[in-house]
């Protein structure tokens, strides 16, 4: 699954503005300027995340942005959705109003239960816990600082190690390192 630019440029504005900590607001131009992203662009990405209450603008001659909220409350999840809209790995899988998923195929007059559902369901799942997980603070820490998770397990892949967890015995993981 890829992100388009929305996703992409939109957090690297939010990074921006939460990376600067300031009250002040920051001008989309120096944004722009800084981020080397275009500022026509930016713009409508700034209003889709102004209207998410993501961010707040001020006008005038010492306009700008800011974010609306502490970077440690506002989660991925929001900006991407505030971006991308809904978070769906294939287009065939849509969330109706109670947020439960759905495939569009098995709404054809036989019914069947579409055989892929399942992995799209967990692909859309996995990626949307891992957007909830991470907030915006967690992108601004420095790379020390950060919690190590599942993606970064430890310096291995620096070291040109490979990491792969195989199930043993009764379904403990154990952790294997194997040199590349």
């Amino acid at each position: 699954m890829m992100f388009s630019t929305k996703a992409e440029y939109g957090v690297r504005v939010m990074v921006h503005l939460a990376r600067t900590g300031s009250d002040s607001p920051i001008p989309l131009g120096t944004i722009a300027d800084s981020e080397g992203l275009p500022l026509a662009y930016l713009e409508h990405l700034v209003q889709r995340l102004r209207k998410a209450g993501l961010v707040e603008s001020r006008r005038g001659a010492h306009g700008g942005y800011t974010l609306a909220r502490e970077a440690g409350d506002i989660t991925m999840a929001e900006v991407v959705r505030a971006l991308e809209g809904d978070i769906a790995p294939i287009e065939c899988i849509t969330a109706d109003a109670d947020g439960v998923l759905v495939c569009s195929r098995e709404h054809h007059e036989n019914h069947d239960p579409c055989p892929t559902k399942f992995l799209w369901t967990r692909v859309q799942g996995s990626i949307v816990r891992t957007l909830n997980e991470m907030t915006l603070d967690d992108l601004v820490q420095p790379l020390t600082q950060r919690k190590k998770g599942p993606a970064e397990p430890d310096r291995l892949r620096d070291a040109g190690g490979r990491t792969s967890k195989s199930e043993r015995g009764a379904g403990s993981p154990a952790e294997v390192t194997q040199s590349v």
